[in-house]
């Protein structure tokens, strides 16, 4: 009986202390904390240590000065990437908080722990008020993956125009036993070539040759591998997604990279667009009423979009239709072109949504 009346006894203790909010300025080694209390009072700023146990102390600290509810994080998709994941594993509401703007940092001046009490500022007094992405399920393992391919891609064609340089500049007797090869004969072949000593220009070429198109095959191998696993766990969390006319598994990763995964926290198909940046934006003037381009938001989900647009616009007659329609009317290309990428942010939202509710995707373990 006195165990359960201490226990009472500590919760109502808990909710009587004042509510405060934590600020946090992120670093890849320390990561700066404030708090604040809900009347803007600076209670303290301390640095912690980007590790497990630092994280551990930010969040003791933290709440030994009140009871503690919101945290504000700048950088929550890099550096505070893991500290937003152990936050919220503590059912605290994580903000991604933006840097502060120029005016106010020539004002005030700039130090980690400005930064920090600036985040809690910003949760306060609500100009913070984007959830963070969790970054703690498929989502997550999409974007890792994605980055790898996409640095293997970028890579590989480094290569490729590296070794048609080489080429230009070798021999006449080695550029014409390899002209009029496809590209991919050109690169076996390359790999094939002996290894030789650098004795000659002769030798040096046909090494380098040799070694960057190895290089190739196997960077072609790695974004192979890679794609192979987007596609799996695309097709696992998001199957809907990929059956959509135009989508395939990049610009299907893009999209759901930017949705995150709890993409409930956009809250309407409208924000999914404008995070998108393919919201219509008002360019009236006089008797002229138009929208333009929304030059913001997530440039590549918005690329993604531009990309199914442009194959539906190719292939859909549906889409097409709908193109000569608009143009009958005096719409200009990429007018059309914005109506419709609006469009398609419309329809793929509820499907992403629909695939990454928290009743089917249980969190990552940690």
């Amino acid at each position: 009986m006195t165990a359960s009346t201490d226990d009472h006894t500590d919760a109502a203790d808990v909710e009587a202390r004042e509510e405060i909010v934590l600020g946090v300025d992120t670093h890849a080694d320390m990561h700066v904390a404030a708090v604040i209390t809900v009347m803007g009072v600076l209670m303290g700023t301390q640095a912690f240590p980007a590790t497990a146990d630092g994280y551990a102390a930010l969040l003791s600290w933290a709440s030994g000065h009140g009871r503690l509810r919101r945290a504000g994080v700048e950088g929550t998709s890099s550096h505070g990437t893991a500290l937003n994941r152990y936050l919220r594993r503590h059912d605290l509401r994580v903000l991604e908080v933006n840097r502060p703007d120029r005016a106010r940092r020539r004002r005030r001046g700039k130090t980690d722990a400005i930064d920090a009490e600036n985040a809690a500022r910003a949760v306060l007094s609500q100009e913070a008020a984007a959830i963070a992405k969790t970054g703690d399920g498929p989502v997550e393992m999409i974007r890792m993956l994605k980055v790898a391919r996409d640095s293997a891609v970028k890579a590989r064609t480094q290569a490729i125009n590296q070794l048609r340089a080489v080429l230009m500049r070798a021999d006449s007797a080695l550029r014409d036993a390899l002209a009029g090869l496809g590209s991919v004969t050109l690169i076996r072949t390359c790999a094939d070539l002996p290894a030789a000593e650098h004795r000659t220009i002769d030798d040096a070429a046909r090494g380098v040759l040799r070694m960057l198109a190895r290089r190739i095959l196997a960077l072609t191998e790695e974004a192979r591998a890679h794609e192979r696993t987007l596609v799996a766990i695309i097709t696992e969390c998001a199957p809907k997604l990929l059956q959509q006319y135009g989508i395939g598994p990049d610009t299907a990763a893009a999209l759901l990279i930017t949705a995150g995964d709890n993409p409930d926290r956009l809250g309407s198909e409208a924000a999914f667009a404008a995070l998108c940046g393919v919201n219509p934006i008002e360019a009236s003037s006089g008797k002229t009423v138009r929208h333009r381009l929304n030059r913001g938001g997530d440039r590549r989900s918005n690329s993604a979009l531009y990309t199914i647009v442009v194959t539906r616009l190719g292939r859909d007659a549906r889409t097409r239709a709908y193109a000569e329609r608009r143009t009958t009317e005096g719409k200009s290309k990429k007018e059309i072109i914005r109506c419709l990428k609006r469009y398609v942010a419309r329809e793929v939202f509820p499907i992403i949504t629909a695939a990454l509710s928290p009743a089917r995707t249980p969190p990552a373990a940690a």
